[in-house]
């Protein structure tokens, strides 16, 4: 018989005296230590969850990042400023002045 491990993680949680005062009623009522009655509930709770994590990198779920080309293309023109491939307009400069100083480069 195969034998299933489940990952453990411990954190404490601060809670409000009048909170940790309910949850303990309820779970004496129920014949439970307060510890395995709230993690009870909040097994429960995150059972219930459908969790999806969106690749999507926009705060706003924008979907123009939906498109792989898009992402593409900010992922390279990220790869070139990082290795310093970009023109950068000056502070002050006249777009006229930065776009004639662009087509000499």
């Amino acid at each position: 018989m195969a034998t299933i491990v489940l990952e453990k993680k411990r954190k404490n949680i601060d809670l409000p005296v009048e909170t940790l005062k309910k949850l303990s009623i309820m779970a004496a009522s129920q014949g439970k230590s307060l510890k395995a009655f709230i993690e009870n509930i909040l097994i429960a709770k995150a059972d219930t969850l459908d969790v999806q994590v969106s690749l999507n990198p926009s705060p706003s779920n924008d979907p123009w990042f939906d498109n792989p080309k898009n992402v593409a293309a900010v992922t390279r023109g990220i790869e070139d400023l990082k290795q310093k491939k970009v023109v950068s307009m000056n502070l002050g400069e006249s777009l006229d002045d930065f776009l004639n100083r662009v087509e000499h480069v």
